[in-house]
C-alpha cells in the first residue's frame, strides 16, 4: 500500500493527464492533493516567471529594469508551481518542520523542468543558509533542489555563496519594502568562471537571488540565470 506524502492517505493509482505528463508523481502523492498542486505553465512573464495572462514582463520586473544596481544581474528566472494554499502548507512542513522526504513530490517535476537547461554548460549554485538557520530548519532546502538539479543536469553544483551570520528578521516576516532595502547578506568564497544557475525554494520579491547575483557577477560569473520550486 502507498501513501500520499501530503495527506497520508492511501494512494488510488488513477490515471489522469498530470499522471501521464508526470509518472513519478502518480508513486507518491494522491490525484486529489496532485489536483491541488498549481503549476505555473508555459504563459509568463520571460524574465521571471511568474504565471501571466500574457507573455509579457510583469510589473516587478519592470520595476527591476528600472535599477541600476539590479537590472541586468539575472537573465531569466525559471520556477515549477504557484504559491497557493496547498504549497503554502507543502512548504510549511518541507522548510519549518524539516520534513525532508517531501523532496520526493519534487523530484520529479523538476526532472522535466531542467530539460529547459539541457543544451547549456553552467555551475549549479544554492543560496545558503546561516549556521544558526540551517540547525533551526536541520536542512538547506535550496541545496536539496541544487540536488536534485545536479542528478539530472550531470552539472556541477559550486558552494560559491556564504551568508553573514548577522541576526536579522526572517524574510518571510519582511514585507517587500524592507526586502528591498535590506543589506546584501551575501559573500561570495569562491571564484565563479562559468554560467551559473542560482538555485533557491522560492522566488517572492527576487531580493535575496538579486543579492545573490550581484556577489556573483563580482566573483567574475559572465551569466546568471535562476531557478526556483515556486513563484
Amino acid at each position: 500500500m502507498k501513501y500520499c506524502l501530503i495527506c497520508h492517505q492511501s494512494i488510488n493509482e488513477t490515471v489522469t493527464w498530470k499522471t501521464i505528463f508526470y509518472p513519478a508523481s502518480m508513486s507518491n502523492v494522491c490525484i486529489t492533493c496532485q489536483e491541488q498542486l498549481e503549476l505555473i505553465g508555459d504563459v509568463i512573464c520571460p524574465k521571471c516567471g511568474r504565471k501571466m495572462p500574457e507573455s509579457t514582463l510583469c510589473q516587478d520586473c519592470l520595476k527591476w529594469q528600472e535599477s541600476k544596481a539590479y537590472a541586468k544581474l539575472i537573465r531569466s528566472n525559471r520556477s515549477i508551481f504557484t504559491y497557493n494554499s496547498m504549497m503554502q502548507e507543502v512548504m510549511t512542513r518541507w522548510k519549518y518542520r524539516g520534513d525532508y522526504q517531501l523532496k520526493q513530490l519534487f523530484a520529479p517535476y523538476i526532472q522535466k523542468k531542467i530539460k529547459h537547461y539541457n543544451k547549456s554548460t553552467f555551475s549549479i549554485v544554492p543560496i545558503p543558509l546561516t549556521k544558526a538557520r540551517q540547525y533551526e530548519r536541520a536542512f538547506n532546502q535550496a541545496a536539496v533542489i541544487a540536488d536534485m538539479i545536479a542528478e539530472y543536469s550531470k552539472q556541477p553544483i559550486m558552494e560559491a555563496l556564504s551568508r553573514k551570520e548577522a541576526v536579522s528578521e526572517k524574510q518571510s516576516k519582511r514585507t517587500r519594502a524592507e526586502r528591498i532595502a535590506a543589506n546584501n547578506p551575501f559573500f561570495f568564497c569562491k571564484t565563479v568562471k562559468t554560467n551559473v544557475l542560482l538555485v533557491d525554494d522560492i522566488y517572492t520579491t527576487g531580493m535575496t537571488l538579486h543579492h545573490a547575483a550581484s556577489q556573483l557577477k563580482a566573483a567574475g560569473c559572465h551569466q546568471v540565470d535562476s531557478f526556483t520550486l515556486i513563484r
